[in-house]
C-alpha cells in the first residue's frame, strides 16, 4: 500500500428507458450486512461501497476496471447500485461532485487506466480547490506491467498527488478492507476533499478470504478549540463598533449556516459572502450584504473598508475575494475560524485564529454573547446596499438582460431549487442577482473555475435530490465543454433545465479584452455557433430557443420550464453586455469600475 500524508421525478419520455425512475440519493444507510468468505477484490470493493451507503456512482468502463464492473452489476446482488454511464470521465467526476455538493457526503466516480484516469483529473482538482468530498476509483494495468509503458498505463498515483487530499495505490485485495473505509474517512473529515484510489487489474481479480468486514468510514470529529480562544473572540466581538462576518464555503461544509445567521443577528453584524458561501444566509436577510470581491456589490466592498473587526469563517482569503490583499479591510482586525490550519495566516495574518469545526465553535461562542444593538452600523450597511444596486436596465425594457433573467427565475422558482453554473459572465450574473435562500442550492466551480462543470453537476444534483428542481445556467462557450452529457441526461430523464445565456462569445474573456486589452478581441468570438435547441433534440432532450422580439419572452421562458422532463433553453443575450461592477486585475476592491477604466469610480 502506498499513501501520501493528509494535508490539512418526472415521467419518462415515450420510448425511452429510465434507469433513474427509482429515487437514488447517492447514499443508502451505511453499514449494510454482507456475507463473508472467499471473494475477489472486485467483489470486496463492491461490498465495501454498499456498506459505505453508496447506491449511485458514475463512470465509464475500460479494460483495467472491467472486473469491477462485472461485480458491480451482478444481477444476483441484493443491494443494487445504480451506475450512471457518463460520456466523458470529466463528466463522471462532476456528476459525482453534484451528488456530493448537495448531500455533503462523499460520492464515488470511476474511470479506467490511462486516458480514463487523466480525463478524471480536472474534476478531482476542482474538488480539491472547492473542498468537495469525493472518492475517485481508477483501474490500473496489472502490477507486473506497471512501469513498462503498457497499453493504457499512466502513473495515476503520481499525477494525482498534487490534486488530491490523499491517494492510494492498492497492492492486494486484502488492502481494500483498510483502504476503502479510510478513503471515505479522509474525504469527509477535517477540510473535505478528493481521495484517489488506484487499483491494478490483478488486484480486482485476486481472491481473499474475508472473515469480518470493517466499519464504514466517515467524518471524524476535530479537536476542540481552547475555551480561552472562544472567550477572547467573544470579548473582541462585544467591544467592536463595526464588526462584519465574512463567510466562505466552509460554513456550508460544516453545516453551520443557521448558527452564522444567529451570530449575525445577535451582534447586529452585517454578513458578506464569498462565491462558495452563497445561500448560507438568505438573500433577503436585512443583514446580508451579498458577495464581496471582484464582481461583488460595490456597497459590500465599501462596507469592508469601514469595518473594525472581520470574523472570517471557513474562508481562505482568495484573490477573487480580497483584490489587492495589502489593501483588503485596511481598518479591521481579523479573526479567522477555519478547520484547515494551513489556511491560517496564508494570505492575511489574523490577530486570533481558531482551528476547528465552525459549527462546534459557533455553538460554544453564542452563549458568551448578549444581543447588541449597533443601530448606526446596521443603518450604514443598509444605506450602502441601497445606494449601490446592481446596474441593469428595467425588465420592461430588456427582459432578457441576464440580471433580469436571474431575478425573475429566483422569484418564480421554488426556494429549494438547486442551481448549477459553468464559469464566465453567466456565473457572475447568477452570483450577483439570484436570490439564494438555502445552503447547498448553488453549485459552481469556484477555485478552479472549470468550464463544463454545470451540466454534469446538475445531473448529479438531480440524482441526489430527485424531488427538487434543478437548473443549470451555462454560457454558449461553457456548454460545449461537456455537452456530450446531454446523452446522460436524456438516458436518465432527469428534471434538469439547461439555460444557455448565448452571446456568441467567451463572454468574460471578451469583457476583459474590451476593458484591459484595447478591444483586441483575440479568439473570444465563437463564429461557428450550433443551433443549441436542435442539438438538444438530437440528443433526445426537448430544445427551445427564446425569441427576444416576442411580446413576453419571460412568459415563454416560464412556459418552457413548466413542461416536465429535461430541456435546453437557448436564450439570446446582448453580446456586449458586461458584468458590473468589476475590480480590475491587481486593483483593490474599492477601485471597482462600472465601465471602461477611464470612467472608474474609486
Amino acid at each position: 500500500m502506498q499513501t501520501k500524508p493528509t494535508t490539512a421525478t418526472q415521467p419518462s419520455s415515450p420510448g425511452r428507458s429510465n434507469p433513474a425512475r427509482t429515487p437514488h440519493s447517492g447514499r443508502r444507510s451505511p453499514g449494510a450486512a454482507a456475507p463473508t468468505g472467499l471473494l475477489t477484490g472486485a467483489q470486496i470493493l463492491r461490498t465495501l461501497l454498499v456498506r459505505q451507503g453508496i447506491d449511485t456512482l458514475s463512470g465509464i468502463p475500460g479494460g483495467a476496471i472491467l472486473p469491477f464492473y462485472d461485480a458491480l452489476l451482478d444481477p444476483a446482488a441484493e443491494d443494487p447500485i445504480l451506475h450512471v454511464l457518463a460520456r466523458h470521465e470529466q463528466g463522471a467526476g462532476f456528476i459525482a461532485q453534484g451528488m456530493a455538493r448537495v448531500s455533503g457526503r462523499a460520492a464515488v466516480c470511476l474511470a479506467t487506466s490511462g486516458p480514463g484516469a487523466t480525463n478524471l483529473l480536472t474534476a478531482i482538482a476542482d474538488a480539491r480547490l472547492d473542498s468537495v468530498p469525493l472518492v475517485a476509483i481508477t483501474g490500473q494495468v496489472p502490477q507486473a506491467l506497471i512501469g513498462t509503458d503498457a497499453f493504457q498505463e499512466v502513473d495515476t498515483y503520481g499525477i494525482t498527488l498534487p490534486v488530491t487530499k490523499h491517494n492510494f495505490l492498492v497492492r492486494s485485495a486484502a488492502e481494500l478492507l483498510e483502504i476503502i473505509p479510510r478513503a471515505f474517512t479522509l474525504a469527509e473529515s477535517g477540510r473535505p476533499g478528493p481521495v484517489a484510489v488506484d487499483i491494478p487489474k490483478d488486484v480486482f481479480n485476486a481472491k481473499h478470504h474475508v472473515t469480518a468486514w470493517p466499519a464504514p468510514g466517515g467524518r471524524e470529529p476535530t479537536a476542540a478549540v481552547p475555551e480561552a480562544q472562544i472567550a477572547e473572540l467573544a470579548r473582541r466581538l462585544l467591544a467592536a463598533e463595526r464588526p462584519v462576518l465574512y463567510l466562505g464555503g466552509g460554513i456550508t461544509a460544516a453545516g453551520a449556516a443557521s448558527l452564522a445567521r444567529e451570530l449575525s443577528h445577535r451582534l447586529s453584524a452585517p454578513v458578506v459572502s464569498t462565491l462558495m458561501a452563497l445561500g448560507a444566509i438568505p438573500a433577503d436577510d436585512p443583514l446580508f450584504m451579498g458577495m464581496l470581491g471582484m464582481h461583488g456589490r460595490r456597497g459590500t466592498n465599501l462596507l469592508l473598508e469601514e469595518a473594525d473587526l472581520i470574523v472570517a469563517i471557513g474562508a481562505r482569503f482568495d484573490d477573487r475575494a480580497t483584490g489587492k490583499v495589502a489593501e483588503f479591510c485596511p481598518r479591521a482586525a481579523i479573526a479567522h475560524i477555519d478547520i484547515d490550519p494551513a489556511e491560517i495566516g496564508k494570505i492575511k495574518q489574523p490577530f486570533l485564529s481558531l482551528v476547528g469545526d465552525a459549527a462546534e465553535i459557533l455553538q460554544r461562542l453564542l452563549p458568551h454573547l448578549t444581543a447588541q444593538d449597533r443601530t448606526a452600523w446596521r443603518t450604514r450597511a443598509q444605506t450602502l446596499r441601497a445606494a449601490h444596486p446592481l446596474d441593469h436596465p428595467p425588465a420592461a425594457e430588456d427582459p432578457l438582460h441576464p440580471v433580469n433573467l436571474c431575478q425573475h427565475l429566483g422569484r418564480t422558482l421554488p426556494a429549494d431549487t438547486i442551481v448549477t453554473t459553468d464559469v464566465g459572465q453567466h456565473q457572475m450574473w447568477v452570483a450577483q442577482a439570484w436570490p439564494f435562500r438555502q445552503p447547498r442550492t448553488f453549485l459552481t466551480s469556484g477555485g478552479l473555475g472549470t468550464m463544463g462543470f454545470g451540466l454534469p453537476a446538475a445531473i448529479g444534483a438531480a440524482l441526489a435530490a430527485p424531488d427538487r428542481r434543478v437548473i443549470c445556467v451555462s454560457g454558449d462557450g461553457s456548454i460545449l465543454m461537456n455537452i456530450q452529457e446531454l446523452a446522460t441526461l436524456a438516458e436518465h430523464d432527469l428534471p434538469v433545465a439547461v439555460l444557455i445565456f448565448n452571446n456568441g462569445h467567451l463572454g468574460l474573456v471578451r469583457q476583459q479584452q474590451e476593458l484591459f486589452y484595447d478591444e483586441n478581441y483575440a479568439a473570444s468570438r465563437l463564429h461557428a455557433q450550433p443551433d443549441f435547441a436542435a442539438l438538444a433534440r438530437a440528443f433526445g432532450v426537448r430544445g427551445v430557443r427564446l425569441d427576444p422580439a416576442a411580446a413576453d419572452p419571460l412568459a415563454d421562458l416560464d412556459a418552457a420550464l413548466a413542461q416536465p422532463g429535461p430541456c435546453v433553453i437557448d436564450i439570446p443575450i446582448h453580446e456586449t453586455a458586461n458584468v458590473y461592477p468589476m475590480v480590475p486585475p491587481g486593483a483593490a476592491n474599492h477601485q471597482m469600475i462600472s465601465a471602461k477604466p477611464n470612467s472608474r469610480h474609486d
